[in-house]
């Protein structure tokens, strides 16, 4: 999947004040898995991917994406 290039980070949000982003970044993950599940479109919902992306560790992501294929991913199945 392409990453959009001119998105830098995903905007402050106000239910993780908190430095430590790791819930955050779970749950941009997860939208992005419910827009892809309630529209069928990944091409479609790549801006909330890239939201994700910047804001979660690398691995994270790539372990995620890895337990989707593989179906033992334990968010949201999309």
């Amino acid at each position: 999947m392409e990453v959009i290039a001119n998105v830098k980070t995903t905007v402050r949000d106000s239910r993780f004040p908190t430095s430590n982003q790791a819930n955050n970044c779970w749950n941009r993950y997860n939208e992005w898995l419910l827009c892809v599940k309630n529209t069928g479109d990944e091409e479609g919902c790549k801006n909330m991917r890239q939201l994700a992306v910047s804001i979660c560790p690398t691995f994270w992501s790539e372990k995620w994406d890895e337990e989707r294929e593989e179906k033992t991913f334990a968010g949201l199945q999309a």
